[in-house]
C-alpha cells in the first residue's frame, strides 16, 4: 500500500469552473495540476462565480465532489454561506495543512483563519499581492484600518504567509512586522504540452492586439484606450473580461466611440479559462497596462501563444525589450507607452517572427522550471528552513 498523500485544505472565494475573479483561480488550478500527484487537495469555495448570483451548472452544492484525481471541492450555496456552516466544515474536514487565499474576505479569509487558529494544524495565508502598494488604490482606507487592527490584536501571530517573490515578502513584512514568517514560491504556469510551443506566427494586417483582464481601473482599461487616440497606424484591439464597474465601462465606451475609424476596438465578453491559449494564438500582441500584477497569468499565457506583450512596469515580468519579447512600460509616461505601440506596429515582419519565437522560448523556460515546482511543494511541507 502506497504512502498516503498529505492533505491540503484551500479556502478561496471563487474557483473553477468560475473564471471571472481572475488570477487566483488560475493560480490554484495550475498549482493543483502540477502537484496533485504528491498531495490531495480539498477546496472550500462558493457555488457561484464572481459577480454572479447564479449557481454553476452541473455541480452539486454543499457536499464534497471529486473534481479530478486527488482533488475534491465543496461548493457552498448562497443559503448555506454563514459562519456556523463554515466552522462546521473546517472542524469536520481532515487535512494536514490549510492555505487561505487572500486577506479581506470574511467567509474565506478572516473567519476561516479565526477558526483554524484554534486547531493544531499549520495554516498559511497566501497574500496574492493584496499587501503590495498598488493594491491600496481601491478601498485603501478600509484595508489599512483592518490591517492595523489585525497587527494590534495579533491576528496573524504564528501564521506563515506565502509570497510569490522576494519583493512581495518585503511588502508583507513591512505591513505586518519584520518577524512575520514568509515562504516564497512563484506562481506555477498552466501545464502545457511542450509540443504546442513550436508553432510559427506572422504579423497580421491590420495588427491585432488583445487584452484579457477585468474591465477595471486597476487593470488600466481606460488608460489603454486613451493611448490609442494618439496612435497613427490602423490596429485592432479586442477586450476580453468581465465588466467590473459599469460607470467605468461607460467612460471606456465614450473613448472607444471617439476613436478614429481605423482603430477598431471590440468588447468580446468573458473568455473561458480553457479557451485562453487557443484564442491568444490568433493575435499579434497582448497588452495590459494594469496598476500592478503579483504574477499576471495572462501575460505568461500570451508568451506561450507567441504573443509579445506591452505591459506595465509594475509586474514581475521585467527587461522584456532586451529579451525581444515585449515592452514593460512606465505607466507614468504616456510617451513611453505610445512609443511601445508604435514600435510594435512598425516591427518588420521578419523581426516579428523572431520576437514571437523568442516569446515562445521564454514561456518554455518558465513552464519547464523544476525549481518552481519544488518551491511550491515546500509550501505544504513542515520545513522551517524555507521560511524567511
Amino acid at each position: 500500500m502506497g504512502k498516503q498523500k498529505p492533505k491540503v485544505l484551500i479556502c478561496i472565494d471563487w474557483f473553477l469552473p468560475g473564471t471571472a475573479s481572475g488570477g487566483p483561480v488560475r493560480s490554484y488550478a495550475n498549482l493543483i495540476d502540477h502537484l496533485c500527484q504528491d498531495f490531495e487537495f480539498y477546496i472550500l469555495t462558493r457555488a457561484t462565480d464572481y459577480g454572479s448570483s447564479d449557481p454553476y451548472e452541473g455541480i452539486t452544492p454543499n457536499t464534497w465532489v471529486q473534481h479530478k484525481p486527488h482533488t475534491y471541492i465543496y461548493y457552498i450555496s448562497s443559503e448555506r454561506l454563514n459562519n456556523a456552516h463554515i466552522k462546521h466544515l473546517l472542524k469536520e474536514t481532515t487535512f494536514d495543512v490549510a492555505m487561505i487565499n487572500g486577506i479581506y474576505s470574511w467567509y474565506f479569509s478572516i473567519w476561516p483563519l479565526q477558526v483554524l487558529k484554534q486547531g493544531d494544524k499549520p495554516v498559511m495565508v497566501s497574500a496574492r499581492g493584496m499587501l503590495n502598494p498598488q493594491a491600496f488604490s481601491v478601498k485603501g482606507y478600509k484595508k489599512r484600518l483592518f490591517l492595523a487592527l489585525a497587527k494590534m490584536t495579533g491576528f496573524y501571530k504564528g501564521i506563515t504567509f506565502h509570497a510569490t517573490n522576494a519583493t512581495e515578502a518585503n511588502y508583507i513584512k513591512a505591513i505586518l512586522g519584520k518577524t512575520t514568517l514568509v515562504k516564497i514560491a512563484p506562481n506555477l504556469p498552466r501545464k502545457h504540452d511542450v509540443g504546442v510551443l513550436t508553432f510559427e506566427k506572422t504579423k497580421q494586417n491590420p495588427v491585432r492586439f488583445v487584452s484579457v483582464a477585468r474591465i477595471a481601473k486597476e487593470k488600466g482599461t481606460l488608460r489603454l484606450l486613451k493611448v490609442l487616440v494618439k496612435v497613427n497606424l490602423p490596429l485592432v484591439l479586442d477586450l476580453y473580461g468581465p465588466v467590473y464597474d459599469k460607470a467605468y465601462w461607460e467612460q471606456c465606451q465614450a473613448v472607444i466611440n471617439a476613436l478614429p475609424s481605423d482603430i477598431k476596438v471590440s468588447y468580446k465578453g468573458v473568455l473561458k479559462s480553457e479557451n485562453v491559449p487557443q484564442v491568444l494564438q490568433s493575435y499579434d500582441y497582448f497588452v495590459l497596462l494594469s496598476e500592478g500584477e503579483n504574477f499576471g497569468h495572462a501575460i505568461l499565457e500570451a508568451f506561450s501563444a507567441g504573443c509579445p506583450v506591452i505591459i506595465s512596469h509594475r509586474t514581475p515580468w521585467k527587461g522584456l525589450r532586451a529579451k525581444n519579447v515585449g515592452w514593460d512600460v512606465n505607466l507614468d509616461t504616456e510617451e513611453e507607452i505610445l512609443q511601445a505601440f508604435n514600435e510594435a506596429l512598425n516591427l518588420a515582419d521578419s523581426a516579428y517572427g523572431k520576437w514571437s519565437k523568442a516569446a515562445l522560448v521564454y514561456a518554455k523556460s518558465v513552464v519547464e522550471n523544476p525549481e518552481v515546482i519544488e518551491q511550491n511543494k515546500r509550501l505544504f511541507l513542515n520545513d522551517r528552513n524555507t521560511t524567511i
